[in-house]
């Protein structure tokens, strides 16, 4: 088998594992699965946080959050080995994203032993969300030292730019998130949820008119019936054009008075 062939079979198992998760999150035991299954393809770090990330939230629109299926200790304590441990840490700590939980998410981590957390920069980029999140500056630094070591993985891009949307009050923060959505992975702009992110950094710099563009590219590769999504960026699009009005009435207003 060629090594085409090879990643081809992969990414197609990797496919079913997730279909798999998602179409089992009404039920209460595919958490155990998912992690015998990611265990079973000897999944890398990358692999389960992509699994993990779009199984959490499948679980979370069915209501039925990961959080009712496992406890904190899924985070904390040691499971029967690595790979299980991964997997429930993935989920859990998603589980917490998601929610917007980030004392809670650096709590757990905290607790988790370095020897656990050095191989696997998803979690360490899930420790940065809730410091970001928390709009604390260390976390840029914390940012930074994650994106050394996961390099340009998707999905590990997604949780620092959650993070930096989230920490309103960061320094630099719109300037930061644009040099994550400029990252080659970024490049075909298909990624509603990063256009959306985009868009709003732009609106923050006061550059209306790009962020107008790019919330208007979100809106048309969004998948058709992804209502919450949706409205989410129907907001951000009322509040870009809010802001630009705002924004030409004062300079209006700037022009009338007298000096």
């Amino acid at each position: 088998m060629t090594p085409f062939a090879r990643r081809a079979d992969r990414s197609l198992a990797l496919l079913r594992v997730k279909d798999r998760a998602a179409t089992a999150a009404a039920g209460d035991q595919w958490p155990g699965r998912l992690a015998a299954d990611l265990r079973e393809l000897d999944a890398t770090w990358q692999e389960s946080a992509e699994v993990c990330a779009s199984a959490a939230w499948a679980a979370r629109a069915a209501g039925r959050s990961v959080l009712a299926l496992l406890r904190p200790d899924a985070v904390t304590g040691h499971g029967p080995d690595a790979a299980t441990s991964r997997t429930c840490r993935h989920l859990y700590l998603n589980g917490l994203r998601y929610d917007f939980r980030c004392r809670t998410i650096e709590s757990l981590v905290t607790q988790v032993p370095p020897s656990a957390l050095s191989p696997d920069p998803y979690s360490r980029a899930l420790y940065a969300f809730s410091l970001l999140g928390q709009s604390r500056a260390k976390g840029l630094d914390f940012m930074q030292q994650v994106l050394a070591d996961a390099g340009d993985h998707p999905s590990t891009l997604h949780v620092l730019l959650h993070g930096l949307w989230l920490g309103h009050s960061l320094p630099g923060r719109a300037e930061q998130m644009l040099a994550i959505t400029a990252r080659p992975p970024f490049a075909p702009r298909t990624d509603p949820i990063v256009l959306f992110r985009e868009a709003g950094a732009l609106r923050q710099l006061g550059r209306y008119e790009a962020a107008l563009a790019t919330i208007d590219d979100a809106l048309d590769v969004l998948p058709p019936g992804d209502v919450s999504v949706h409205a989410d960026l129907v907001r951000e699009r009322s509040l870009i054009a809010v802001s630009h009005d705002l924004h030409a009435l004062a300079g209006r207003h700037m022009e009338r008075t007298p000096t």
